[in-house]
């Protein structure tokens, strides 16, 4: 009976023996009770280069003795180099208690790492030490060490340095900062060199050609073409450096939203330049009628490229804040009540979107064009800006008006260069019943002729006798002008110097007649001209007459 027991024991406490005998007794701090203090433990000695300790976490009782702690010690240095690049854990997912995973309470599967041929499990084993049952990594994960690192190991491991690995801050480790600052200062070194070989090759193929576009190409990738191969170099360094997934996460993130800004501002320049640019290539070609088609376009122009503006901001923000799992969480709650908050939105921004239809409206119809001459709300001046919400009026006297955008679609106005710029104008005088007309309109030709250069387009002139009263007549000069503000001149010219020659003349300015008659009747009178006090038109005389004595 005794050896019955004694032969029970022994070959109970064969397996505590056979657990890494090759590297003796475990030191104190290692701790393999539970699943996440096995995990915890072998990442720590192994980051710690601690040869001493890591080994412990590893099933190597199939190796033979000798070899166990050389063996141990660089199978422990290989798996924590693929743990840390291919197999991220959350030790929070990990099992706390003694008993792992209750439905196999001898392997905790930590997660799959992908090799070419598949893929291989990384496990822990629940074996019997002399402390009692532990937590180690398996035997199978063991042997695919070698695999794993073939996969997603690196040579530097055996070359470099042991302090070189250690983890200074966050979870990189020393040689990886070294090499991201070199993969900075040689990404930002190399954009800019390559920048200004594709800028110079690109403006040479430019200059072969007669498109003009190809130039507003080349002019846009100035700047942005330097940040966008400075992160795709950056994002290639990150690869060779073998980052573990969270760094690699955020070069990810951070290269992709570098992309996404700098494809934006490309868009934007181009936009901007491509525009700027028919803009003067209409206006070189336009002449005489086709002006008014050259501020059509340009109209058209603005509020396109606005449009397009502001859809390539909204993209672009669309596609940076969609990189985030909180922001993709929140559009997918939105979308799930899709209806109300359309609702909603659209009673609350309904005067804004029917603003914004109106300014996309306005751009197809076209009843106002930048530079064209309007009068709107009783003032008279020029349209300066479009927007997609409002126009900006320059009014004559250098005041901007601002009108909302639904003002051209709902209320009337005047556009004065509509079809054309040019305008007829006139000028009014009120002349004496003697005045020679023909000698007026002789004098008006002259004026136009000889004093209005740079006013007077040629086109139209005329002088008119348009009422008359009882006492004046009403003439009217009709003249044209290239537009509007030279109309003003022009008639403001016109009738300054009509009034200059009438006042020359004997009988030009208007005269008041009156007669009076003296106390007796059937005396005779003298009729004296004086000049006028009250009544009549401005400049008029009159004539009183008093009786003889």
């Amino acid at each position: 009976m005794r050896r019955s027991i004694t032969l029970a024991l022994l070959l109970f406490s064969l397996p505590a023996l056979a657990l890494n005998e090759g590297l003796g007794a475990a030191p104190i701090e290692v701790e393999r009770r539970t699943p996440v203090s096995t995990v915890e433990g072998f990442l720590a000695a192994a980051h710690a280069r601690d040869d001493g300790r890591a080994p412990h976490y590893l099933y190597l009782s199939h190796l033979p003795a000798e070899r166990q702690a050389a063996e141990g010690a660089r199978l422990a240095r290989r798996l924590m180099f693929v743990l840390d690049r291919a197999l991220w854990l959350d030790l929070s997912r990990i099992s706390s208690q003694p008993e792992g995973d209750p439905s196999d309470p001898r392997y905790d599967t930590l997660g799959q790492v992908t090799l070419k041929q598949g893929s291989r499990s990384i496990r822990l084993q629940r074996v019997d030490a002399p402390e009692g049952a532990v937590w180690v990594f398996s035997e199978d994960t063991v042997r695919a060490i070698d695999s794993l690192f073939d996969a997603h190991g690196s040579p530097l491991l055996e070359v470099l340095p042991p302090f070189l690995f250690a983890r200074p801050f966050w979870v990189l480790e020393l040689w990886q900062w070294i090499g991201l600052a070199l993969a900075l200062g040689i990404g930002a070194l190399a954009a800019r060199s390559l920048e200004r070989l594709a800028l110079r090759m690109g403006g040479r193929a430019t200059e072969l050609t007669k498109l003009g576009w190809d130039d507003q190409l080349v002019a846009a990738g100035r700047g942005p073409l330097r940040y966008l191969v400075f992160v795709l170099l950056v994002a290639a360094g990150g690869r060779l450096l073998l980052l573990p997934p969270p760094a690699q996460h955020a070069v990810d993130v951070g290269a992709r939203s570098v992309v996404i800004t700098t494809l934006a501002w490309f868009l934007l320049r181009f936009v901007r330049l491509a525009a700027h640019f028919v803009e003067q290539k209409v206006a070189s070609a336009a002449s005489g009628e086709e002006v008014g088609r050259a501020r059509g376009i340009r109209t058209q122009l603005a509020v396109l490229r606005r449009v397009t503006e502001v859809a390539v901001v909204l993209v672009a923000a669309s596609l940076l804040l969609l990189q985030f799992e909180v922001v993709r969480n929140v559009g997918v709650s939105l979308l799930a009540s899709a209806g109300i908050a359309g609702l909603v939105i659209g009673l609350a921004a309904q005067k804004s979107i029917s603003t914004l239809l109106a300014g996309i409206q306005l751009s197809i119809t076209q009843p106002v064009r930048i530079g064209d001459t309007v009068i709107v709300e009783n003032e008279w001046g020029w349209i300066e800006e479009i927007t997609l919400t409002y126009v900006v009026v320059k009014v004559w006297d250098l005041r901007r008006l601002v009108v909302p955008m639904s003002h051209f679609l709902d209320k009337p106005f005047q556009n004065w260069s509509k079809v054309s710029p040019e305008i007829l104008g006139t000028a009014e005088l009120y002349v004496d019943f003697r005045t020679d007309v023909a000698a007026v309109r002789a004098e008006l030709k002259r004026i136009l002729e000889q004093e209005a250069q740079g006013l007077w387009d040629g086109k139209v002139q005329g002088l008119q006798v348009t009422g008359c009263t009882e006492r004046t007549l009403l003439l009217r000069a009709l003249v044209s002008a290239p537009d509007a503000g030279k109309a003003f001149d022009l008639r403001c010219l016109v009738r300054e110097k009509l009034i200059a020659w009438l006042q020359r003349q004997p009988h030009g300015l208007p005269m008041m007649r009156a007669e009076a008659s003296h106390t007796l009747p059937g005396e005779p009178s003298l009729l004296l001209g004086v000049p006028a006090t009250a009544g009549g038109p401005p400049g008029a005389n009159v004539l009183v007459t008093r009786p003889r004595e």
